[in-house]
């Protein structure tokens, strides 16, 4: 980064600010994308593990009916909770999309930023700031 000397204080130059603010946007909609791709995955992990209880609650009592009066209890209130996950999975598949347009966006932006050279000299030194695609 460029610094200049000013009353015996180092300052950054605005584009190098401008740069490191862009390099910050990047990584923390980076971040979003990762959170939100974890999450995704750990409700799809509950969706299955709520399907398979309620086939085991099924298998046991006998009744795959939903509609018929001896249908479980339990198996119903199991069906109501993968039904809200299933909802809020699409939900956060929504919200996935968008934040990873969001993070290419921030990441194209960043590429038009930094010097030609500063992307080679980060890229010889496995930098992980350096955006790959």
């Amino acid at each position: 980064m460029l610094m200049a000397n000013v009353l015996g204080y180092r300052v950054m130059k605005p584009r190098d600010s401008a740069l490191r603010a862009k390099r910050f946007e990047a990584a923390e909609k980076a971040r979003k994308v990762a959170s939100l791709e974890s999450m995704i995955r750990e409700f799809e992990v509950m969706v299955s593990d709520l399907s398979r209880q309620i086939s085991v609650e099924e298998e046991r009592t006998g009744v795959r009916d939903a509609s018929h009066f001896a249908y479980s209890t339990f198996a119903k209130s199991v069906a109501q909770r993968r039904a809200n996950l299933v909802t809020s999975l699409t939900d956060l598949k929504a919200k996935f999309d968008a934040a990873r347009r969001d993070h290419e966006d921030a990441a194209s932006e960043l590429s038009k930023l930094e010097p030609a050279e500063d992307r080679d000299r980060l890229h010889h030194k496995g930098d992980p700031r350096v955006m790959i695609g």
